[in-house]
């Protein structure tokens, strides 16, 4: 299936399942893996899809303790 199919399926399924997206996990697993598994990436290995990857940009960065790089 081409990815525009994919994003179009994932958009109509998306739509009728808005009211019962109640918490940020229900979120997560309705949308943004089914969404990211689209763009071809295998959201349940963590080589490819880092959980809850910190990506702060900018000057929150700067206040982030770097030590644990």
């Amino acid at each position: 299936m081409e990815l525009i199919d994919q994003l179009s399926n994932l958009a109509s399924r998306a739509q009728k399942q808005l009211v019962h997206i109640q918490t940020e996990e229900a979120t997560k697993t309705a949308l943004v893996m089914p969404f990211i598994n689209a763009l071809g990436y295998n959201v349940f290995d963590p080589t490819e899809v880092v959980p809850e990857f910190i990506c702060d940009i900018g000057t929150k960065s700067l206040l982030r303790n770097t030590s644990s790089w």
